[in-house]
Order: C-alpha cells, then structure tokens, then sequence
C-alpha cells in the first residue's frame, strides 16, 4: 500500500466539527476500496484541507472522497517520510 496527501482547496470557514464529520464519512466507508485514512488537518482562513490516507491507488482515494461528498482537488503520492 503507498502513502497519499489529498487536498481540498474549497472548504473556507470550516470548523473542527465539520472537519470531524468529513473525516468521519471517509472512515464510515473507506474499507470498501481498502483505503486507511490516517489524519486531517485544515485552514479555515484559506479553506484549504489536507488528508493523509495509506490506500492501493490515488483513485481508490477519490473514489472514498466523491462518495463521502468531498472530492480532492489534488492526490498526490507520499513515497518518502521521516518523523
């Protein structure tokens, strides 16, 4: 499974509760395309979200993100991380 950062760059003013409940309509569903959405974070000021999933492909990812109501605007594979 590869590591994907998903963006979303139309979500100004969301709040820590909207967050939660867009996170939570991935989670409810993800094991269907056997994606693991791992965090979320976001900027209520620029509206930009950002979404870290381990998932077979970039498709599988927006497939999971359309079906929850909130397709990425950018899916970008993560090959490389440190801590």
């Amino acid at each position: 499974m590869a590591k994907f950062m998903d963006v979303h760059h139309s979500m100004k003013g969301i709040t820590a509760d909207q967050l939660r409940e867009a996170h939570d309509a991935d989670l409810a569903i993800q094991g269907e395309e056997q994606v693991t959405f791992e965090k979320a974070w976001a900027d209520p000021e620029s509206g930009v979200v950002y979404c870290l999933s381990e998932a077979p492909s970039a498709e599988a990812v927006q497939r999971i993100h359309e079906r929850a109501g909130h397709k990425a605007d950018e899916i970008h594979p993560v090959p490389l991380m440190v801590s």
